[in-house]
């Protein structure tokens, strides 16, 4: 009975793995763009953030990088859909984020990973997996087995499952909350500081997973971070200042 449980686990590993490399071709179309985007709070005179164009393609690592208070995470939760431009347009695959359905963007369409992992403190690691497939409407075992599977591919074992994110170190919970995004089924990963709170060690490994998952399975991630060796890791880079956006 174990070894058929476990032919079906790997079976099931295999299909996911093969979905993926169906919807990955090497493209530099953007899957998330930004156009004159503009950003200002509420009863201030100054922007945030200034005629914001750019891009960002699918299969590729992007960090941006910049001082703080330089506008890196508001623009992040302008496209996290957390935050509505002043003027300009977010795109995601060409459709205007304005004209989508909030909630199911957040959803269905991006992940989001952030320095303090933000993980469910009294549910289990696998649990914490689930709930992303749970907001879809998904239910049984199978999400189990599933969540278990995206665990495994971000080397976290099956002995620490059942453990609480107290239980677990600082680049596990990292890994858990990246095994939860991949959960969400969105393509476009969007990383606030995802190394800020981790050693050197494992904020390479997380570096790492995060390449893996854009060059080889077609995500189009974005990191916002200080880290510089995040930025010589990554294919595109984009500095800010002072609201202002720039390729490096």
């Amino acid at each position: 009975m174990k070894n058929k449980a476990h032919d079906a686990i790997y079976k099931l590993h295999e299909s996911i793995h093969k979905a993926h490399e169906a919807v990955y071709v090497e493209d530099t179309k953007s899957m998330l763009k930004l156009e004159k985007v503009s950003y200002r709070y509420k009863g201030t005179e100054r922007d945030v953030l200034t005629n914001i164009n750019v891009g960002f393609a699918q299969g590729k690592l992007h960090a941006i990088v910049g001082p703080s208070g330089s506008g890196k995470t508001t623009m992040l939760s302008i496209m996290a859909g957390l935050d509505m431009p002043t003027s300009g347009e977010v795109f995601v695959d060409d459709e205007p984020l304005s004209q989508m359905d909030n909630d199911m963007y957040r959803r269905e369409k991006i992940a989001m990973i952030f320095q303090a992992f933000q993980l469910f403190p009294l549910l289990t690691t696998v649990e914490n997996v689930c709930i992303p497939m749970q907001l879809r409407g998904e239910a049984g075992d199978s999400i189990i087995e599933r969540a278990k599977i995206y665990l495994a591919s971000v080397g976290i074992t099956e002995e620490k499952h059942k453990r609480f994110p107290s239980n677990l170190s600082g680049g596990e919970q990292q890994r858990v909350a990246i095994a939860r995004a991949l959960a969400s089924g969105a393509m476009i990963i969007l990383a606030d500081e995802p190394t800020g709170n981790l050693d050197e060690a494992n904020g390479v490994a997380v570096l790492e997973i995060l390449k893996q998952l854009a060059h080889q399975q077609g995500y189009c991630i974005v990191i916002v971070t200080h880290d510089l060796d995040i930025a010589n890791a990554s294919d595109v880079v984009f500095r800010m200042k002072d609201g202002k956006l720039s390729q490096s």
